[in-house]
């Protein structure tokens, strides 16, 4: 499986007070490799993923959309700048997460210690 999404650190909190509903460490910027092992995550525990948005200057060339189980996940890109992905379940249910770039970590990281940061991260 690609990407490291901490599916306990998405905050699907009843009050989703914090500006980021959780994280994901990524283990390169090949989308290829990374998306679907995201979207496929995000599936399982959000539902039916839509639409992902991401920092076009922080990824290899991007697809403008992806199946997922038959269905297609549009992606959309923009130069932001601002590491995070936006992932949006049906018409208007929105998530954000922040992207913590794969160098950033050691690549053999304690787990508690990993999710421990993601949950923070979830509630800034």
């Amino acid at each position: 499986m690609g990407g490291g999404f901490v599916v306990g650190a998405l905050g699907l909190a009843h009050d989703r007070r914090g500006v980021l509903d959780g994280a994901w460490r990524p283990y390169s910027r090949d989308n290829a490799a990374e998306l679907p092992a995201l979207i496929s995550a995000l599936t399982e525990y959000l539902g039916p993923v839509t639409r992902v948005g991401l920092d076009a200057g922080a990824w290899d060339a991007l697809p403008t959309r992806l199946l997922d189980d038959d269905r297609v996940v549009h992606i959309d890109s923009f130069p932001v700048g601002d590491d995070t992905v936006l992932v949006t379940r049906g018409d208007q249910d929105y998530f954000s997460l922040l992207v913590i770039p794969p160098h950033a970590l050691d690549p053999h990281p304690d787990p508690r210690d990993q999710h421990r940061g993601f949950f923070t991260a979830s509630r800034a």
